[in-house]
């Protein structure tokens, strides 16, 4: 400790800075920053499925910079004057070749063919469950999203359709019929149409598209899903100090019940290729516990019982 103004003084009996008090206030909290990252997003957006990987990772390493609020964008309101032309869409069968290339290009397992066989004709159903479960039930609703993605893009079911979402929302231990009655109240549709209005707000023109803003409303939005480095850098933009990752959580920490950890989802997160998952899964899991499965040739696991 060197200070021009250090001094020992008699009189109160002090080796230290010269003036300083005799009694003060000492707050020893930590004080941080928080920002808050604005994740828009819809249940059928493919990208945002194809996004999960990167994104898990950049939350798990870098989430104690950040509060996550999960915003829905409302992707599909019906078919009735619906088009895409970017993505060559303007009726149902022509998701599924969209949803085959999305697949194939992130290796997260999509079906699609329910867009030939049994179509999803609105988005908002599921989007208004999420609303419901979020509003009602703290900390449920992105384990809901995550359930609803697998149902639909690796399980092949239209997550449009009541009963559906009924076995979605049980299978969470909540009450599923009581959930989906409340989502097709207008009393949901108004949290909806919140949400709608918060990321029109925010500048969002597809999904996903994450926003971070910092307590001087200071922000970076990052359209589309894009690697780990992008976020990365949009957090480090907007922060005043230096950002570092914490460590990784175990693998088992990773697997929730009832749900599936895909390959790529595994990768991701440990740096590891494609040929290494397997042996990676066996060094760190009991036999007993898990199992590996593969579907549409993907590796994934989950847990026993």
């Amino acid at each position: 400790m060197s200070d021009s103004n250090m001094m020992c003084d008699l009189e109160t009996g002090m080796c230290g800075v010269a003036g300083e008090d005799t009694m003060q206030v000492v707050d020893l909290n930590e004080i941080k920053k928080k920002i808050t990252l604005y994740y828009v997003t819809d249940p059928i957006c493919s990208h945002c499925w194809a996004l999960e990987p990167v994104l898990n990772r950049f939350i798990q390493e870098y989430g104690h910079y950040f509060d996550v609020t999960t915003v829905m964008g409302g992707l599909l309101p019906s078919w009735k004057g619906f088009s895409d032309g970017g993505n060559g869409i303007h009726k149902p069968v022509d998701v599924a070749e969209h949803w085959r290339e999305v697949g194939e290009h992130s290796r997260m397992p999509i079906d699609g063919s329910l867009w030939h066989t049994n179509p999803i004709l609105s988005s908002f159903p599921p989007s208004r469950v999420f609303k419901v479960i979020q509003d009602k039930h703290t900390g449920r609703a992105e384990e809901y999203l995550r359930s609803a993605r697998e149902a639909v893009f690796v399980s092949n079911l239209n997550i449009g359709e009541e009963e559906v979402l009924i076995s979605i929302v049980d299978r969470l231990g909540l009450d599923g019929r009581r959930i989906v009655e409340e989502a097709a109240l207008d009393s949901a549709q108004e949290l909806l149409d919140a949400d709608f209005q918060l990321a029109a707000r925010l500048g969002v023109r597809g999904f996903p598209s994450l926003i971070m803003v910092n307590e001087e409303n200071k922000g970076v939005k990052v359209a589309g899903a894009r690697p780990l480095a992008t976020y990365i850098e949009a957090l480090q933009q907007i922060t005043a100090q230096e950002i570092t990752p914490k460590e990784k959580p175990h693998l088992s920490q990773l697997i929730k019940d009832g749900h599936k950890l895909f390959s790529k989802e595994i990768e991701e997160m440990y740096g590891l290729a494609e040929d290494k998952v397997e042996a990676f899964i066996d060094s760190e899991l009991p036999a007993d516990a898990y199992r590996v499965q593969h579907i549409m040739n993907e590796l994934y696991v989950e847990k026993i019982g």
